[in-house]
């Protein structure tokens, strides 16, 4: 019933948004009366943050239109590569003019966005920082409200089938890179298809603040997995679609409920914000008022993540540790197969975390070079961003003037498949 709670929330709480909104722009337009009486300021203020608490965040856009390559202004087009039930794979597609046509052979990269909340437009930053010099691809992840019942289930392990299947489509010309989450996943598809010596496994991986090993400094988003039994999880935090949706009667793990979660790790931060946010609306400080603006309308735009899912992640990646410990079975063109990170060989490995990172933290990631004893270590790489939170690694100033060139140079290092004995 919580779900439908939400809903009847949702529908009391849209109007009373929208009214404040327009409320709000009375008070601030120099054309209205309104605006010009005592304390309009503080009133539009006022009104403006009661519409931003109150609306719904749709997911927004990528609104990527254009970067700057050789100088050059070069439009930027979204292409659907992939159309699978819980995933799209969207091509950013550079039109070269005739002058940097050679720019085609630029490295591609396919890019994991986390399933784990937030929408892909959360690495919108990533994408754009990455697109001047490569050719760049990103796993889109669906509301699974808004996938029918009748696609099926989806658990942690479609999601490295997932995986493999987009990198026998994009061949074997090209560069992983994943964010968080996916680093798990990502990792076990590389495994296998290293086991099977498919020639479609990438070029080189780069992963990101994941959680490759969450035994290795436990942050409070660990310490949630693991303190409570697994039960738990199914008989509190699993809901149903309601009957407005596509997926009506999915089970799922609502995007509500994960959005509260972020909310309460950093509780007076968020309160902080606003207040900012307040008070740069009194002041007319619009620059700062809009950088809130856009921060939340992406870090409040959630989705809700199959139950399937989020389940078994729980189980595999925080409470049994199976990509570490070995244990990871999967099932792989109709064959179980066991995960063995020792299968990589000639797969470059670069992994990288944010000093002050609170969701994954250090060493979780670095662990992967623990796992893979068979890649020799001048192709594995380390980078720990000092004064980065976990955003901070891949979006921002640090991602893009610290953290970026060295991503852009291990992946110019690595232009082909790499030899071994």
């Amino acid at each position: 019933m919580l779900y439908q709670w939400r809903e009847a929330q949702r529908a009391f709480l849209q109007p009373l948004s929208d009214w404040a909104l327009s409320a709000s722009q009375m008070y601030a337009n120099p054309y209205s009366p309104l605006a010009h009486v005592p304390g309009a300021a503080r009133v539009s203020a006022g009104l403006e943050l009661m519409h931003r608490l109150g609306k719904e965040y749709e997911k927004p856009p990528f609104d990527i239109k254009n970067v700057m390559i050789g100088g050059e202004e070069v439009p930027i087009i979204e292409r659907c590569v992939l159309n699978k039930p819980f995933c799209k794979l969207i091509r950013f597609e550079r039109l070269l003019p005739k002058s940097l046509s050679h720019r085609e052979n630029d490295p591609s990269v396919l890019m994991f966005a986390p399933l784990s909340g937030h929408h892909a437009t959360l690495l919108r930053d990533t994408v754009r920082t990455m697109l001047p010099d490569h050719n760049v691809y990103i796993t889109d992840w669906v509301d699974a409200r808004m996938v029918p019942l009748a696609e099926g289930d989806f658990h942690l392990n479609d999601y490295v089938n997932y995986c493999i299947e987009f990198f026998r489509l994009l061949g074997p010309e090209v560069h992983s890179m994943s964010v968080c989450q996916p680093t798990v996943p990502v990792m076990a598809a590389i495994s296998l298809m290293c086991s099977l010596k498919d020639k479609a496994r990438p070029l080189s991986m780069t992963m990101m603040g994941g959680p490759i090993d969450s035994r290795r400094s436990p942050t409070t988003v660990n310490q949630y997995a693991t303190d409570r039994p697994f039960a738990w999880f199914e008989n509190n935090v699993i809901f149903r679609v309601p009957g407005k949706y596509p997926g009506a009667g999915r089970r799922v793990y609502p995007g509500f409920l994960q959005h509260a979660g972020f909310i309460a790790m950093n509780p007076d931060r968020h309160a902080t914000s606003h207040w900012d946010f307040y008070q740069s609306l009194v002041r007319g400080d619009m620059q700062d008022a809009e950088q809130h603006r856009r921060f939340y309308d992406e870090y409040n735009a959630v989705l809700d993540m199959p139950a399937e899912y989020y389940l078994d992640t729980i189980h595999t990646v925080f409470q049994q540790h199976k990509l570490p410990n070995g244990t990871w079975d999967v099932d792989v063109d109709g064959e179980l197969l066991r995960v063995d990170p020792k299968a990589i060989r000639d797969v470059p490995l670069f992994t990288i975390e944010g000093e002050l990172d609170d969701i994954s933290g250090s060493g979780q990631t670095e662990a992967a070079h623990g796992l893979t004893p068979n890649l020799a270590p001048a192709h594995k790489q380390h980078h720990v961003a000092m004064g980065a939170g976990h955003y901070g690694i891949f979006s921002g100033r640090r991602w893009r003037e610290l953290i970026y060139p060295k991503v852009r140079d291990f992946i110019a290092a690595h232009p082909s498949r790499i030899k071994t004995r």
